[in-house]
């Protein structure tokens, strides 16, 4: 279980595609704290880990979470938002965040304003019953309050301290990110579609 609060960024040194399954080596700052299959949410997707340094360890990503990912489009260098697990107890300072990616979506727009960006992307129709105004959602990791919403699309106020201490600043129209819908608002949903049967 994650909160949704970036605690460092990774830089990607090495990928390897080893029997359909993804290998990545990850540089970060905490590397040398983590034990032997802790998790570790890589831009929201929860993966186990394998130490290697003290600055370096090795996560794999299977098909299933590539196939739901922007994992798969990963390059060296890149810049990953990183995130250990929530120790019991720990404060809850963003939302309840599992670390299980519901998929992707499209950023359709990137709006600089004074103190602040909107980013606004774009959700499959049939996804959009997740999606609440003042609701939370989880953005690569990032656990964030939607502003705005629409039947396809929906819209997310980054702050400064955000913008700069994640790789939102690298997000451009275009880009995809992994997106995990509120897992209460997934239960109530499922619940309510079950009790109209």
């Amino acid at each position: 279980m994650f909160t949704g609060i970036i605690e460092s960024l990774g830089k990607v040194k090495s990928i390897a595609m080893k029997g359909g399954n993804l290998h990545l080596q990850i540089e970060a700052a905490f590397a040398g704290k983590l034990k032997l299959n802790e998790s570790v949410s890589h831009n929201g997707a929860c993966l186990s880990v394998i130490p290697l340094t003290k600055t370096r360890y090795e996560v794999m990503a299977v098909k299933e979470t590539l196939a739901r990912t922007n994992l798969k489009h990963t390059r060296v260098g890149e810049i990953i938002n990183l995130e250990r697990s929530l120790p019991a107890d720990g404060r809850i300072d963003g939302h309840f965040v599992q670390g299980h990616i519901d998929g992707t979506v499209k950023c359709q727009s990137v709006k600089k304003l004074k103190g602040s960006h909107v980013f606004t992307f774009i959700c499959k129709k049939e996804d959009s019953k997740y999606i609440v105004e003042k609701g939370s959602v989880a953005l690569n990791g990032v656990s964030l309050t939607v502003a705005n919403t629409s039947k396809t699309t929906f819209s997310v106020a980054i702050i400064p301290y955000t913008f700069e201490h994640t790789n939102f600043k690298s997000i451009k129209a275009g880009d995809e990110v992994n997106v995990e819908y509120d897992i209460l608002g997934k239960y109530l949903v499922k619940y309510l579609e079950k009790t109209k049967k």
